[in-house]
Parts: C-alpha cells; structure tokens; sequence
C-alpha cells in the first residue's frame, strides 16, 4: 500500500463527521440480492463457444487471479458503495458445487495472499491487478488432471481514470499473453472470462483461439454467484452487446477523443453500429446486438400491422429450438432512406426479451415501431425543413433478427413526400465549423453548420413574471401541501436571501448534518429561515451501483451489465429494490442513472453509461428511473450532456452538430424525460460548443425545459468552473447558471471549501445590476426546489 494511498483513506475517513446516524445493521434484502444475482448472469454476454460451455460436473483448472481479487464495479463515485459483503468468481464457483482443481485454486489463493495490489487512490487505481506469472510445467501439470482450463481476465476503469491505449487496459499484459499461450498449449479446451465493467481489446485473446469467450462484466456484490450459474449451465446466458467490437483504430471517434482542450465530434451521427454497418462493415469483430445461448431459437409468424401511415405493430412468435432452457432478446431495427440528408444503414427500433423458455416451447410476442421516434434532424436546411425532424420520402424498410448484423426484412412503409414531424429553434449550433461525417453514396465530409442564435432576443422572449408578496412571512411549506395557499403565494414571500440559499446546496462539501453519514451533500433548506418555512433537506446520495453512504448497501451490476440484459422489466424491478434502500437510509435522491453515450470504448465511465445506442439507453434510463421512483426516492439522470471522456473532463469542450446532439447524444435523456419524468436531473462539468453545460441557456431551457416540457429539478454536478457570460456582460458564476435554468449548485461550496457557509455573492449582485438575473428568474428555481421539498415533506 502506498503512503498516498494511505494519506487519502485517512482524509476520507476524517472528512466523515456529519450527521445523524443509520443504523450499520442495514443489509441487502433477499429480493435484491436475487435480483442482482439474476441480472449479473443475464447480463453475461456468450462471444464463441464450441461447446466447452457449460462445465456442468467437468472438472476444470482455474486461472488468474481476478478469480480471487475480482472486479465488482468501475472507479468513483459510480461505485464507492459499501456492501455487506462481496462474492469473488473462486468463491462463486465453490459455492455453486463446481469441479475445481483445488491445486490450482491453492496456489492462486496462496499467492494472491502475499501479492495485495495496491488499490491506489482517487484517478490512480489500478486498471489491472499485477497477474501471478506461470511457468510451462505449471500448467502442463494442470493439464494432465483437466481438459478445461478458464483464464479469467480482469479490468476496471471510472470517474477520472480512462481506460488506455496500452497493455493492462485495453490490451492484455504479457503476463496475461503468456498464461493464455500456455493454457492454449497444453489444455484440450480454453475458456477465457473477461471480468471488466465496459468492452476491452479481444483480437490479442483471439489470437490464442480460445474455445469459449464471455464478458461476464462487473456484477456488483453477487458478481461470484452469478458467474458460476452461468459458467456451470445453471443459467443460460442470454446478454447482448450493448456496443460493437472491433480494433481501437477503426472506432470512427479514434483520432478525436482524448484531447485536452477540445474535441470535434466529426463522426457525427455515426456512432458504433451506425458508423460500422453503414462504412465499414468488415471492421467488425462482434457486432452490436451479439450474444450467444447455449440453446437455439426460432423466429417464426411474423406478422406487421400498419396501424397508420407510419407506425406498425409486429407480432411474431419465438421458439427454443434447442435442448437447453433459456431466454433470448428479439431485436427490431429500422433502415430509413437516406434521402437528401444521408442515414445510418439501420438503427435499432425496437427489442423484447423473452420469458425463460424451456426446449420446445414458444412465446408469441410483439412490439410497436413508430417512424416519427427516428425522424432525423435537419440542421442545414436541405430537406426544406431546417431545424426540424422530419421524414424524408422513401422506403422504410423493418428488420427482425437477433443482432444487428443477422436480421431479415419483414416490412416496408413507403412514404411518398417528406413529412415534417417537429419543428425546433435552433440550439447548441456549434460556434467553429469542422467537417463532419455524412452519407452520401458512400462516405464523405461536410462543413458543420455553425450558431446563428441570438442570445438576447432568444431570452426576452421567455422570462417569467415576478411573483408579488403581501407580507405574509408566517406562511410555511405545510400550508401549501394543505391546499390553503398556493406555491407560487409561497415563494412570492421569500427574501432575496433566501431564494438564493434554496438554489445552493447546505454549503458543506459533503456529508451534510442534515442526511445520513456518507451523502452526497443536500439541499432544499441551507440557513435557518428555510428550516423556520418548514423546509426539509433533501440528502442526495451517489450513485448508479449502489447507494454511496457509510451504511452498508447492496453493491449493484454496473450499467453496461444491465443493459446487457436487454431486460426493462428485470432493471425495474431491480432499480425498485434499490429505491426502497435509498429510502431505508434516510436518503432522497439518487445521483443516478449514468445515461451518456459510450461514444469511445476508452471512456473512463463508460461502465457506469448503457451503450452506444441511445435507444437502449432512453429505455434502460425509464426502467432504471421508474423502479427507483416507484419506490419513493427521486432518480437523476446524468451528466447532461455529451461527457464522454474524462480526461480534462473539467475543461474540455464537445464540439457538436445539432443534429448529432438531437439524434444521438441527447436522445437518450428526451425519451427518459418524456416516459419516467425524474425528478432531477444533473448537468456535465464539460462545454459543449464552448459553454459549461451549468450555464447553457439554450441546452437546458431552449431544449430541456421548453422543447421536452421537463419541469423537475436540475442541478449542478458538484463544484464547478467560474464563468461570466458573454452576452450579458454582468452576468458571472451563480446568477449565470440560474440564468440557465440550472436551479440547484452543488454541494454549495465552491472549490473545496471555499465561502463556506456563504454564497459567493454573485447572485445578489446580479439582481441589482444590469443584465442581471431578474427576482422571478430566481423564484422560479426556488419553486423547483420546492416542488421535490413537497414530495419528502408529504411522506
């Protein structure tokens, strides 16, 4: 262990001094223990497989020592939970009743005890464990009393700590090539378990010709149990990728990410699948979509009913036509023409995950496909329609299969003209022009429309009216909730002071004394008037894979394991049960679920994001949201938008069309916004075309509030960069954000302590000068406050 390493824990354990206790007895439930142990294994995604998988009673030799030190979720703040307990892959399998080699377990557990990895410190942890290197007559021994042998590889990434270019990250180390080189030459059968929380380089284990490969990923506290269910034929594997996988150089993103200053997104529209199956077909190793059973299924009936001009409802019914019980996800995708604006090849639509269908049996299924959900955006102009989404005339043409690449046509819709679907202000137009990607009988480049948007005028239009008071100072949250007064006769009350105090949190870092030990920070009540009008804290809590408090709480499957599922019911369900633990602990608000696009493989956060896709990720997004609101707390998802990377996260600016915003970046927070309304929502440290993303009027009321209609709750990721705006020329640091629409900063002390136990003033002053903010500017963030200050008052 390292002397900074030990420096930082002994910070983390003194910086916990807040604060009302909950009691450590607290564990997981039964139900959410199943329910993580059932998503892990679902989430299993089967790559190759000869028949080596399942081992059933085989003995077999286990290798790596990941199957000891395994890797239950990323770094940060999406996985710093404090379960009750932790199953490794070794422990999973013995519990499970596998055959091991015990004297192969015996030297890894032998070994592991005398080599404890340093677990590093925040943005330094490991992104592999050092391996125990093997010699010839190691696993020659192993050899001659098993056929089989499993090398599980591990890798972890996170929150300030990208994955990197290089052996022990997305490469294997030569370690880890030498075991598997060894394990290839000696045993009849190689099955390799890649134990990471997002996709990492396979064509190096390839290259050892492995009989079977799986990404069992990152499975939260029942990661062991999960793991041999699957490995052991208990549970079929049934998980999809969530993104493709190919050679990092042939991610479309490849040479525009990671940069320190700015990144062009000049792939534009064309991200993972949609840039592969469109370009570059041969580049794919896995493609989007792929999972294997160990059975077989048959779609057949299939049947479409145009329900009107252009949406169509798909019956069809799916049999297991093998010998083993299973589930399989049955993936709809659209190909759009493309027109004058150019198209992806296809894009997923739809998907449905089957019962558990023993060998034999059938289940007759159906889902709904609506064309206007894939309309494109036109930001130049060239359909006729700029601004706007629109469906351009043509051949709609509706696939069904089980992966992107192995689909079969079923309909088509044939639009005789261009129909505008929805008209939209312009907003988020990058300011510098960089050619982009676009499809036009082949690849090609284009200049990117630039901002045309008037700031001013575009805000003139839109500030609200100022709430007039009588008086009434005695007036109190009660009152409102009774129905005696209104919210609005309530905050018309409230002194400047404190309309300022309630859009900042309690302005203590973290760990507040007005949650549980461990928060987040709060917010809601922050000065002692608030408290007086009958305002709660509201304590907030990290993050998607777990509760992140001091009491003990159930460590979840990370993100990419969950979407792997393909499974809404099975995350709501999941995320209902994790709801209630937020409650439990005396928590509110859960700073989850990650929902960003996992636009490179080496996003350090892309663990805790669903996919590639912004379809599956809108869905997982109202499945996660749903479960955790159906429970009682309040879900929010982040980072809005475009964090995706987080190298020079802080500073970096996307660089971004419209229409890839629209289409892509975006998608996945309108569709969650729209079908699970959260009750926050937590905007990105990063600028998108050149502004913080705190202080982006036009990202979080020109689209957010008026365009998607979102009336929760949006709040800051904790700190942020002092800023002063451009066009309003007195405008800087708080009053700017709130300007924006972004109610809440948090945790309410900027830069590390600093103002503690004040504001920076900037709001205040703002209301006196010119081009300020107006008083009913910050009333209405102070009634979006106060409308989820309701919500726990009321309980």
């Amino acid at each position: 262990m390292s002397i900074i390493s030990e420096i930082i824990k002994l910070h983390n354990k003194l910086s916990q001094k807040s604060v009302f206790e909950v009691d450590d007895g607290i564990t997981s439930c039964d139900e959410i223990i199943e329910l993580c142990r059932k998503a892990t294994a679902e989430g299993c995604v089967l790559l190759k497989n000869d028949g080596t998988l399942p081992l059933g009673n085989q003995q077999f030799a286990l290798f790596g020592r990941c199957q000891i030190n395994t890797f239950y979720v990323g770094y940060g703040s999406g996985g710093d939970v404090k379960p009750p307990y932790k199953v490794s892959i070794l422990e999973g399998l013995r519990a499970g009743g596998a055959n091991l080699d015990s004297q192969v377990a015996e030297t890894y557990e032998h070994w592991t005890k005398n080599h404890i990895p340093d677990e590093g410190y925040w943005g330094h942890w490991p992104m592999c464990y050092k391996e125990m290197p093997v010699k010839d007559e190691f696993i020659a021994s192993a050899a001659k009393r098993n056929t089989t042998a499993v090398v599980v590889i591990g890798r972890a990434a996170g929150e300030d700590r990208e994955n990197k270019i290089e052996r022990g990250s997305w490469y294997l180390t030569d370690v880890e090539e030498n075991l598997l080189a060894l394990a290839r030459k000696y045993f009849k059968k190689v099955c390799v378990i890649i134990n990471s929380g997002s996709i990492m380089d396979v064509t190096r284990i390839e290259k050892h010709k492995p009989d079977a490969l799986m990404f069992v990923w990152q499975g939260g506290q029942e990661t062991g149990n999960a793991v041999a269910d699957v490995l052991l034929g208990k549970v079929s594997p049934s998980g999809k990728l969530t993104d493709t996988i190919a050679k990092i150089e042939n991610y479309p993103s490849y040479k525009y990410f990671g940069n320190k200053k700015y990144n062009n997104y000049a792939e534009d529209i064309y991200v993972g699948y949609r840039y592969f199956n469109t370009f570059a077909r041969d580049k794919i190793i896995y493609p989007f979509g792929y999972g294997l059973s160990y059975t077989k299924f048959e779609i057949s009936d299939c049947k479409v009913k145009q329900t009107v001009k252009t949406a169509v409802t798909v019956t069809f019914a799916i049999k297991n036509a093998g010998g083993f019980t299973g589930k399989q996800v049955v993936q709809v995708y659209l190909s759009v023409p493309q027109g004058k604006l150019g198209k992806p090849s296809r894009e997923l639509a739809a998907y449905v995950k089957t019962k558990e269908l023993a060998p034999n049996e059938t289940q007759s299924l159906s889902v709904t496909v609506e064309l206007k959900d894939f309309a494109s955006f036109d930001d130049t102009g060239i359909s006729g329609y700029k601004n706007s989404f629109v469906l351009e005339s043509g051949e709609y043409k509706i696939f069904i299969g089980e992966n992107v690449n192995e689909v079969k046509q079923i309909f088509v819709i044939n639009l005789e003209k261009t129909v505008l679907i929805k008209a939209c202000e312009e907003a988020c137009a990058p300011r510098y022009s960089y050619k982009r990607m676009v499809n036009a009988n082949g690849l090609r480049y284009e200049d990117t429309p630039v901002a045309t948007v008037n700031l001013r005028e575009c805000l003139q239009s839109r500030l609200p009216e100022t709430l007039k008071g009588k008086g009434n100072t005695y007036f109190k949250l009660q009152d409102v909730i009774d129905g005696r007064i209104t919210l609005d006769e309530f905050v018309a009350e409230f002194t400047p002071e404190e309309l300022e105090a309630i859009t900042r949190g309690s302005l203590y870092m973290m760990n507040s004394p007005y949650g549980p030990k461990g928060n987040a920070g709060t917010f809601g009540a922050s000065c002692q008037s608030l408290f007086d009008k009958g305002i709660p804290a509201i304590s907030t809590n990290d993050g998607p894979s777990g509760a992140r408090l001091q009491a003990h709480s159930t460590l979840l499957p990370n993100g990419v394991a969950l979407a792997s599922t393909f499974n809404d019911e099975l995350v709501e369900n999941l995320a209902y049960e994790f709801g209630k633990e937020v409650i439990e602990r005396k928590s509110h608000v859960l700073l989850a679920p990650g929902i960003n696009i996992h636009r490179n493989p080496l996003c350090g956060r892309n663990f805790e994001y669903f996919s590639e896709d912004p379809y599956l990720t809108g869905k997982m997004a109202v499945a996660y949201i749903k479960g955790v609101q159906g429970a009682g707390a309040s879900a929010t998802p982040k980072h809005f938008a475009c964090n995706n990377q987080e190298s020079k996260r802080s500073k970096n600016d996307s660089r971004v069309s419209q229409r890839a915003l629209r289409e892509i970046y975006l998608k996945g927070f309108e569709i969650c916004i729209k079908e699970a309304k959260p009750d926050c929502l937590m905007t990105s440290y990063n600028k998108l075309n050149g502004i913080y993303n705190y202080f982006n009027y036009e990202l979080v009321t020109t689209i957010l509030r008026d365009d998607w209609g979102y009336e929760g709750c949006v709040m800051t990721d904790w700190w942020m960069k002092s800023g002063k705006s451009e066009v309003f020329k007195t405008l800087e640091n708080q009053a700017y954000r709130v300007r924006a629409q972004v109610d809440v900063f948090m945790p309410g002390a900027p830069n590390f302590g600093r103002y503690k136990g004040k504001s920076d003033g900037t709001i205040l002053k703002s209301l006196k000068g010119k081009d300020g903010i107006t008083l009913a500017e910050l009333q209405r963030s102070a009634k979006n406050v106060l409308k989820l200050c309701i919500k726990y008052s009321a309980k």
